[in-house]
C-alpha cells in the first residue's frame, strides 16, 4: 500500500499549542504541512511510535542573535537542540544590515560589546555580500538550516546606514534622517523583516565601551521609524531600556504604538540596579493595554547569570601570572598542572592581590557564586554558595573556587539578574501575568559567559506542574499553558500565524518530547565557529525526535542530517479554525 503520507507521529498525549486540554491521537505531515490530527486512515512513509510521550507544536523562541549564524552555519546551535524549530533573529537593535563597506568593522565591533560575539569570529564568518537590508535577505534566501529562520532589522545598523559618523557620536537624527531610516524600515518590512527593534540600556555598548548607536534616539526618531513599519501595514515593535526614567521612557513606548499602531514587546528583567522597577514597568505595561494598546513584555524564566570555568574564557584566576602559564594547555593539561599544590599556593596569592576590575568583580561574587552540575539547579540556597561551602570547611572562598574548577565539575553559576536576595518571586509573579510572553533567550549571542537558549527545556523541567495539581505552591503552571507560552504567543506576538499549533493545514513543526525524563546537562565550550573558536554550548535529555517541515532533524537530541529549515520572509496571519 503507498503511503499517503510524509510522516505519522502515532499514539502521543497531543498538546496542541493552544492551551486546550491534552488527548491522545495521531499527526500526519504532508508536504511539510499538517494533514491530519486525531484518529484518520492512512499510514506515513516514516512512523514514530509516541506512545508514552507527548507531541507539542515545535517551539518558537522570538529572542535570538543568529543574524550572522544565519550566513555561516546550517545549525542554530543550541536553540535547534532544545525543540526550537523557528527562531526570530535582529533584536536589540543589533545586527548587520543595513551595512555600507566602510562601516562593517563598525557593526562588529557594536556586536562584540553588545552580544558577545568574538569579532574574529564576525570576521572570518561573514561574506558581507549584502548592504541593503533586502540584499541581506536574499543573501540567505536559499541557504538550508535545521530550523526556520525569521529576522528584524535593527536600528544602530539602520541609524549608521543613514548617518554615519553620526550616528557613532549619537547626533540627534534631523527629520531628513528620520524619513530616511522611516523608508529602509518600510523596505526592509517589504522584504521580509517580521518588524524593527531598537536599544535603550546603558549595557549596551561596542567593545571599546561606546554606547550602542541607538542609546540616545529621541523620540521623534523612534515615533517616524515606527510609523515608517506602519506604512508596511503589517511588522512588530521590540524594546530595550534601562527604564531608570520609566515615565519618559515608557511615554516613547506609547508613542510608538500610538503613531503606528503596531504591536510592540520591551524586554523586562529584575535588575539589581533597581529591584523593584520591573513591577512599575509591569504596571505600566497592564495600563497600556487595558487603554487597548498591543504591548507586551518579553520575560526570563529563569535567573540570568555567568557561567565561568577554565574550559570558559573567564574565572576568577585568569589574570595570575601563575595560571598565565599555562593557559596555552589543553584543558586535561592543564588541569593536572593547576593541582599541583605549590602552583595552587602561588595562584592563590597572587589572586588575592589582584587589582583589575574584572578579576576583582568575580573575586567579589563568591557568595553569589555555585557549583553547576548535570541537571543543574537555577534557584541555589545561600548555603550552597562557594562561600559558604568554604566557610564551612575552613577554607577562603578563591580556594573553594580554586577546588569546584579543578577537582569538582569545573563549571560556576553566577546570577546577576531575576535573583535577588535568591528569591524566585519576581520570576513566578512576570510568568503568571497576561501581559508576558517567554523570550530573552539569546540564543547565537553572549558566547563566553551566558547560555540561556536552553530556556525551552528549563521550563519544560522547572515551571511545569505535576498533573493533576491545579494550585501548585511552586507556581508552576499545566503543561497545557506553559506549551501554549512556547508556541502559540511567541509566534502570534511576531506575526507567524502559520505555525505554532498542532492543526491541519499548518507547518508541520513538531517535538516528541519523554517528560519524565526531560534534563539539562551542564554548559559546556565547543569549537565550532568559522575560525575555530570556541563559545558556551547547553544540551538537553527527553527530546526523542525534532520536527521541521515534516523532517526530523533531531533524534535523542543528535541530528539527523536533514536540513529543511529556510528564511521566513513576512509575517502570516493566524487563521481561525
Amino acid at each position: 500500500m503507498t503511503a499517503q503520507y510524509d510522516l505519522v507521529v502515532r499514539g502521543g498525549t497531543i498538546v496542541d499549542g493552544t492551551g486546550n486540554p491534552r488527548f491522545r491521537g495521531d499527526v500526519a505531515v504532508k508536504d511539510g504541512m499538517i494533514a491530519a490530527v486525531g484518529s484518520f486512515e492512512g499510514t506515513g512513509r516514516e512512523e514514530i511510535d509516541a506512545a508514552g510521550r507527548i507531541v507539542t507544536p515545535g517551539f518558537v523562541d522570538i529572542h535570538t542573535h543568529y543574524d550572522g549564524h544565519a550566513t555561516w552555519t546550517d545549525r542554530m546551535l543550541p536553540s535547534s537542540q532544545h525543540g526550537v524549530t523557528t527562531v526570530l533573529a535582529g533584536n536589540c537593535g543589533v545586527g548587520f544590515a543595513p551595512c555600507k563597506p566602510h562601516d562593517r568593522d563598525r557593526l562588529m565591533a557594536l556586536m562584540e560589546g553588545v552580544e558577545d560575539i568574538p569579532e574574529p569570529v564576525m570576521a572570518a564568518g561573514l561574506p558581507w555580500n549584502w548592504e541593503s537590508f533586502p540584499d541581506y535577505l536574499d543573501s540567505i534566501q536559499h541557504r538550508e538550516y535545521d530550523i526556520d529562520i525569521a529576522t528584524q532589522v535593527p536600528h544602530a545598523p539602520l541609524r549608521v546606514f543613514v548617518m554615519g559618523e553620526r550616528a557613532g557620536d549619537r547626533d540627534p537624527a534631523t527629520p531628513e534622517d528620520i524619513e530616511q531610516m522611516a523608508r529602509l524600515a518600510r523596505e526592509a518590512i517589504e522584504a521580509g523583516a517580521l518588524g524593527f527593534s531598537t536599544s535603550r540600556t546603558i549595557n549596551h555598548k561596542a567593545n571599546d565601551g561606546t554606547l550602542t548607536y541607538s542609546y540616545s534616539a529621541a523620540s521623534d526618531e523612534l515615533a517616524g521609524i515606527a510609523r515608517g513599519v506602519a506604512e508596511s501595514g503589517k511588522g512588530v515593535l521590540q524594546f530595550i531600556s534601562d527604564f531608570d526614567d520609566i515615565d519618559s521612557e515608557f511615554g516613547i513606548v506609547e508613542r510608538m504604538v500610538a503613531e503606528s499602531g503596531r504591536p510592540l514587546s520591551l524586554s523586562l528583567l529584575q535588575s539589581p540596579r533597581h529591584p523593584d522597577n520591573w513591577r512599575d514597568v509591569l504596571a505600566r505595561v497592564e495600563q497600556a493595554r487595558a487603554g487597548g494598546a498591543p504591548i507586551r513584555a518579553q520575560i526570563a524564566g529563569r535567573p540570568v547569570g555567568l557561567i565561568v570555568g577554565l574550559a570558559f574564557s573567564r574565572h576568577p584566576f585568569i589574570a595570575c601570572p601563575s595560571y598565565q602559564e599555562v593557559a596555552h594547555l589543553d584543558l586535561s593539561e592543564r588541569i593536572a598542572a593547576l593541582r599541583d599544590p605549590a602552583r595552587k599556593a602561588r595562584i592563590l596569592a597572587e589572586q588575592a592581590v589582584l587589582t583589575d576590575e574584572a578579576s576583582m568583580m568575580l573575586a567579589s561574587r563568591f557568595g553569589g557564586m555555585y557549583e553547576m552540575t548535570d541537571d543543574p539547579d537555577y534557584e541555589p540556597k545561600t548555603s550552597d554558595s562557594i562561600a559558604a561551602r568554604a566557610q564551612a570547611q575552613g577554607k577562603t572562598g578563591a580556594e573553594m573556587a580554586y577546588d569546584v574548577l579543578v577537582e569538582g565539575s569545573g563549571v560556576i553559576y553566577a546570577p546577576a539578574a531575576n535573583y535577588l536576595d535568591n528569591s524566585l518571586v519576581p520570576i513566578r509573579t512576570m510568568m503568571a501575568h497576561e501581559a508576558t510572553t517567554f523570550g530573552l533567550g539569546d540564543g547565537g549571542a553572549h558566547c563566553s559567559m551566558i547560555c540561556d537558549a536552553s530556556l525551552p527545556t528549563y521550563y519544560l523541567k522547572r515551571w511545569v506542574a505535576p498533573d493533576g495539581v491545579s494550585d501548585d505552591a511552586e507556581g508552576r503552571m499545566p503543561l497545557e499553558e506553559v506549551i501554549r507560552k512556547l508556541t502559540t504567543d511567541t509566534a502570534d506576538l511576531v506575526g507567524l500565524g502559520d505555525r505554532g499549533q498542532i492543526k491541519v493545514g499548518l507547518r508541520g513543526d513538531l517535538n516528541v518530547i519523554d517528560m519524565d525524563n526531560v534534563m539539562l546537562m551542564k554548559p559546556e565550550s565547543i569549537g565550532d565557529l568559522p575560525n575555530g573558536a570556541k563559545r558556551l554550548h547547553q544540551r538537553a535529555q527527553g527530546y526523542d525526535a525534532t520536527i521541521v517541515a515534516g523532517q526530523v532533524t533531531y533524534r535523542k537530541g543528535e541530528p539527523t542530517g536533514a536540513l529543511p529549515g529556510r528564511l521566513v520572509r513576512g509575517s502570516r496571519p493566524r487563521v481561525a479554525a
